[in-house]
């Protein structure tokens, strides 16, 4: 259900006393590191992925579930965080998730298949959590300025992404350790985050102190702080609810499947494996100027659907000059994918913070939009996988997502629009 900006529901604050440990450039800085966190663990797969199927001797579909647990998992974690952040608070959650997350890192790279599949498990619940609990906390904490800050927590994601894909074939070089001390290198990241994010975590139970002495004398209640404002009523079933889901999706879709399989695609058509490595790098290093630029960009606007449709095309042409051209156009497809893909991330991202009127609505909307849309990204890479195995090529699979490009477009023209829950 819709309504417009005046009939939004009137945000009840939050007691938040800051201290010197919680100054807002710190708060900042621990949003960054554990954004780091987020996909750099998923981007590290793909450069050593032939040899995990070696090493376990897998088919083709089974090394598209590497990619896809994690994506299946934080469909299922999503609409669980909203209730973990109410009854323990979202700086605790975020803490416990980042643990987790490094627990699930070095899960992965136990020598079983099984623990590799249970670590993917453990990494998909963990990354929920975070893509649940970012928002709301972004919305919180900066108000008047969401969709910079969005900007800024969507480029640290897409930065640890970078760093993991053009770091995971040196390190498993300079480790000696294979591609299990590379993929087990992140979880030190994950420890650091923990570290940064432990002044938030003091604040919070500061903060929740005073509201039990608040409580004591006003004979108000007492708890952990959670998101301020209340849920949105019928959220799953609104048109813009659903617009934004599918548009994070299917753009999130796209995204798996090549960093499930992109560097396979151009190795397939006879590029050296190390040079796919470096234009997967490439891809993801411009994502991270679409995933700052573009939710800056979108800030500035009342409506976004142009934009919207624009990172929808972008997809389109970067996929067909995959199809066209694999080897001699890969460079200039990662660059127009690159900035494609993390233009719509980030865009995904801004409109849970531009579509709602609070941050309880933002993180209940990031629940929805993110249970639905890594849902659907579940079946990008498995999928690939087994089309791949079934026709021998990637001509269908690519095909497939030029279709699927056009949907985006028609889920973010609704998206941006300029509505409001």
């Amino acid at each position: 259900m819709s309504v417009t900006r005046a009939q939004q529901p009137v945000a009840i604050p939050t007691v938040r006393t800051r201290t010197k440990l919680a100054h807002p450039a710190l708060f900042l800085a621990g949003i960054v590191l554990v954004a780091l966190n987020m996909r750099a663990c998923l981007a590290a797969v793909a450069p050593v992925l032939a040899e995990i199927q070696q090493t376990f001797h897998l088919s083709a579909t089974a090394s598209g579930l590497i990619t896809t647990v994690p994506a299946l998992f934080q469909g299922v974690g999503a609409p669980l965080t909203p209730r973990l952040t109410r009854r323990f608070g979202t700086e605790r959650v975020v803490l416990g998730a980042v643990l987790t997350l490094g627990a699930g890192v070095l899960v992965r790279v136990l020598p079983s298949a099984f623990a590799l599949y249970l670590g993917c498990v453990v990494i998909g619940v963990a990354i929920a959590v975070l893509n649940v609990s970012m928002p709301g906390l972004v919305k919180r904490e900066f108000p008047d300025r969401a969709a910079a800050a969005t900007g800024l927590y969507s480029t640290a994601t897409l930065v640890g992404a970078t760093l993991a894909a053009a770091s995971s074939v040196p390190l498993e070089k300079a480790l000696g350790g294979g591609w299990q001390a590379s993929l087990g290198a992140w979880s030190l990241l994950a420890v650091v985050a923990a570290l940064a994010w432990l002044p938030q975590v003091l604040r919070s139970r500061q903060a929740a102190g005073a509201v039990r002495t608040g409580g004591a004398r006003t004979g108000g209640a007492s708890g952990p702080v959670a998101p301020a404002g209340r849920p949105i009523e019928g959220i799953w079933r609104s048109s813009l609810a659903w617009q934004i889901s599918g548009f994070m999706g299917v753009s999130s879709l796209l995204v798996y499947v090549l960093v499930a399989w992109l560097p396979t695609i151009l190795a397939d058509h006879g590029m050296d494996r190390g040079e796919a490595g470096l234009v997967f790098a490439f891809s993801n290093l411009l994502q991270v100027a679409g995933a700052f630029l573009v939710p800056l960009l979108a800030g500035r606007m009342t409506r976004q659907s142009v934009l919207a449709v624009a990172m929808a095309a972008m997809n389109g042409a970067g996929i067909a000059l995959l199809l066209l051209a694999p080897v001699s156009g890969a460079w200039a497809a990662a660059a127009v994918l690159g900035v494609a893909q993390g233009g719509s991330f980030g865009l995904a991202l801004a409109f849970i913070v531009l579509r709602t009127g609070t941050p309880a609505g933002a993180a209940q909307l990031g629940g929805m939009s993110q249970a639905v849309g890594y849902l659907v990204a579940a079946s990008g890479p498995v999928g690939a996988g087994a089309l791949h195995q079934l026709t021998g090529g990637w001509t269908v699979p690519l095909v497939l997502m030029l279709g699927l490009a056009a949907a985006a477009a028609v889920a973010g023209w609704g998206a941006g629009r300029n509505r409001t829950l």
